[in-house]
Formats: structure tokens, C-alpha cells, sequence
């Protein structure tokens, strides 16, 4: 996992920490991120003998932190619901025919979790998920 600041500069996300922060937001400061929503990248690297070898996939979301640091958990899970709930209505939506009112909250909240990279920026974080680029480490 991966956090970029406003200027594009990578920092990695340890799992075992983001994992901390699920479980106790009030466990991990980050004042360099505070009072900010931050893009997140989250990647799958497929290993081979412990090296990386490609991408396999690939989410961007983003972080929120409140004014003094710490992880702002309610605004995140907001957006999980909100992604598993469009997933789940996606898979099991029934054709309702012309005239079909559609609740569309879900998609609004889950849209404003997501983001896409410009090329360059695909490839820098590639490139750190591969172990070619260095970051700093959170």
C-alpha cells in the first residue's frame, strides 16, 4: 500500500500498520498528513523466490485525516460500504424496464473513493511496488 502526497511523492504503507489503524486510528499519528485527504494506492505484486516479479492488480482510493493526524476510519468505511454495497447491487440488479428510478447514493460515495493515475504517476508506482523506486516507509 502507497500514500502520495499533493506532490506525488510515494510513501509505503506497511499492511501490518494500515491493519493497526483499521483496528485503533488513535494508534498511528501522521501529522504530515493532517487535516488532509490523501490518494491511497493498494497493490498485489506476484512474487517469485521473494522477488517481485509483476503488478496484479491495482485499487486507488484515498485517506482522510483529521487536524491533528490520525485516520479519519469513519470516512473510510463510509466508502467501503458504500463500494460492497454497489458490487453487491451490480451482481444481483434485476432489468426493471424504462421509467426504473435508481437509488444512486452508493455510487456518488463510492465514485468520491476512488481515483485514477496519469501515466507517469501508473508507472512510478509500479516501479516502487516492484522495488525499483524507493520511499519512504510510514
Amino acid at each position: 500500500m502507497f500514500i502520495l502526497d499533493k506532490e506525488d511523492g510515494l510513501y509505503r504503507l506497511p499492511n501490518a500498520k494500515f491493519d493497526q489503524i483499521l483496528r485503533d486510528p488513535t494508534s498511528c499519528r501522521f501529522t504530515r498528513f493532517a487535516g488532509t485527504r490523501v490518494r491511497m494506492t493498494d497493490v498485489a505484486v506476484e512474487l517469485i523466490d521473494r522477488q517481485p516479479i509483476r503488478v496484479v492488480w491495482i485499487t486507488f482510493g484515498f485517506l482522510a485525516f483529521d487536524d491533528d493526524g490520525y485516520f479519519d476510519l469513519t470516512a473510510f468505511d463510509r466508502q467501503q460500504r458504500a463500494r460492497a454495497e454497489l458490487a453487491m447491487a451490480l451482481t444481483t440488479a434485476e432489468p426493471k424496464g424504462e421509467g426504473m428510478v435508481v437509488d444512486a447514493t452508493n455510487r456518488f460515495v463510492a465514485q468520491g473513493g476512488r481515483w485514477t493515475p496519469s501515466r507517469p504517476l501508473q508507472r512510478l508506482i509500479d516501479a516502487a511496488a516492484l522495488g525499483r523506486v524507493k520511499c519512504t516507509r510510514l
